[in-house]
């Protein structure tokens, strides 16, 4: 019998528990335990979201270039860059001997 009137619920407080690791984590230092556990719900979920938003776009951004590199390895041609190389202004003689 779990009676949570006087606490969390244990699946509730797993939740609470991974949210805090995860900002813990991911924010490289930013926030400290006690910092997130104290922090009113709605600006942990903000800021919970927030990380996992900018995570999630810089997955994306990953396989794009993942895949960008993937496509050009495919093709058996060498990435040039677009530069057209200028025709000298001046004439250069060998000295003879």
């Amino acid at each position: 019998m779990d009676l949570t009137f006087f606490g969390l619920t244990p699946e509730y407080r797993l939740y609470l528990f991974k949210q805090i690791h995860e900002i813990v984590f991911n924010s490289q230092g930013g926030y400290d335990w006690n910092t997130i556990y104290n922090m009113p719900i709605w600006l942990r979920r903000f800021t919970f979201e927030t990380l996992r938003e900018y995570y999630e776009k810089q997955k994306q951004e990953t396989e794009k270039q993942q895949n960008m590199l993937q496509n050009t390895s495919n093709s058996k041609e060498v990435a040039r860059p677009n530069i057209a190389p200028k025709q000298p202004t001046y004439t250069a003689k060998a000295p003879k001997k």
